[in-house]
C-alpha cells in the first residue's frame, strides 16, 4: 500500500531535481562542470551539518547506517553528480534531465533480480509507457550520432542512471539505522572525496565565476540537501517500480523549464513524451 507521505517526497525530489537541470545548464556559461559539481556537494555538505548540528541531531554514523551511506556518497552523489555534470556541457538541458534520472532502465531489474520484488503486470505495463514516452522525450532520431561528444554525452547519462540506481539498491538492501537526513552531511563529503580530485586533474584551470554565484548558491543550498534527501528516502520507501516510473517526472519537468527558460525547442516529441510520462505515473500508483 503506497503511502501519501512517500508520494510528497516523490514529488518534492523529481520537483527540485527536474528544475535543477536547467540551472546546471545556465551556469556553465561562467562555470566548469567539475567544480560546480565539487560547491553542490561541498555547499550541501555545510549545510546539511548546520542543521542537524542546529537540531542536535548531528552525530557520526552508526554501523549498520555505512553500506547505505557509501553506496549514496560515493555513487549517487559522486559519480552520479561527475558524470552528469560534465554530461550536461555536451548535451542539451532538458535531454540530460531525461537521460540521468532514467533509473528505470536499471531500477526495476535490479530490483527483482537483487532484492525478489514482484512487479505487478500493471507496473510492467506503465514502466513500459515511462520508457516509451523517455524514447519520445530524448528524440533518438533528432541527434547526430556522428558526433563523439554526443555519443560520449549519452553514454554518461546511461552509467549515471546506473550508479543512483546501485545506491537507491544499497540503501533498501541495507536499511541504516538512522535517518538519511542524519547520514546526508557524511553522504556529501564522500561525493566531495570522487569529485575533488577529478576536478583538480580534469579542470586544473576551472572554477566558477560571479555570474553562477547565484546558480550555485541555489542548488548546493536548497536543491542538494532538501532534493536529494527527498531522492534517497522516495526511493528506499518505494516500491522499486514505483520509483523509477515516478522519477520519471523530474525528466519531464525538466524539459519544460528548459523550454521556458532556456528556449529549448518544443513539438510533439515533448507533447507526446510528457503525456506517455504522466500516464505511466497513474498507472504505477494505482498498481
Amino acid at each position: 500500500m503506497l503511502r501519501l507521505a512517500d508520494l510528497r517526497l516523490l514529488l518534492i525530489a523529481v520537483t527540485l531535481f527536474g528544475g535543477a537541470w536547467p540551472v546546471t545548464k545556465a551556469a556553465l556559461a561562467d562555470a566548469t562542470p567539475l567544480w560546480f559539481a565539487v560547491s553542490r556537494t561541498l555547499l550541501g555538505a555545510s549545510v546539511a551539518f548546520l542543521l542537524l548540528a542546529a537540531t542536535r541531531r548531528l552525530r557520526w554514523p552508526a554501523r549498520q547506517d555505512w553500506p547505505a551511506v557509501l553506496g549514496v556518497g560515493f555513487l549517487q552523489l559522486g559519480g552520479f553528480f561527475a558524470l552528469s555534470h560534465l554530461a550536461v556541457a555536451l548535451v542539451p538541458a532538458g535531454r540530460t534531465a531525461v537521460l540521468a534520472n532514467v533509473t528505470i532502465y536499471w531500477l526495476v531489474p535490479m530490483s527483482v533480480l537483487l532484492l525478489g520484488e514482484r512487479v505487478s503486470a500493471r507496473r510492467w505495463a506503465a514502466a513500459g509507457l515511462g520508457l516509451a514516452g523517455v524514447a519520445a522525450l530524448a528524440g533518438p532520431w533528432a541527434v547526430d550520432w556522428s558526433d563523439p561528444d554526443m555519443v560520449l554525452g549519452h553514454g554518461m547519462l546511461l552509467l549515471a542512471a546506473l550508479l543512483w540506481s546501485c545506491a537507491i539498491i544499497a540503501t533498501r538492501r541495507f536499511p541504516p539505522h538512522q535517518t538519511m537526513l542524519e547520514n546526508l552531511p557524511w553522504c556529501f563529503l564522500l561525493g566531495g572525496l570522487v569529485l575533488l580530485p577529478l576536478a583538480l586533474l580534469l579542470e586544473p584551470n576551472g572554477g566558477i565565476g560571479p555570474g553562477a554565484y547565484w546558480h550555485a548558491a541555489l542548488i548546493g543550498g536548497i536543491v542538494a540537501p532538501v532534493g536529494t534527501w527527498a531522492v534517497i528516502e522516495a526511493g528506499r520507501r518505494l516500491p522499486g517500480a514505483v520509483a523509477a516510473v515516478g522519477f520519471l517526472l523530474a525528466p519531464a519537468i525538466g524539459v519544460i523549464i528548459s523550454t521556458i527558460w532556456l528556449g529549448e525547442p518544443v513539438g510533439w516529441d515533448v507533447i507526446t513524451g510528457g503525456a506517455l510520462i504522466a500516464a505511466s505515473v497513474v498507472v504505477a500508483t494505482r498498481g
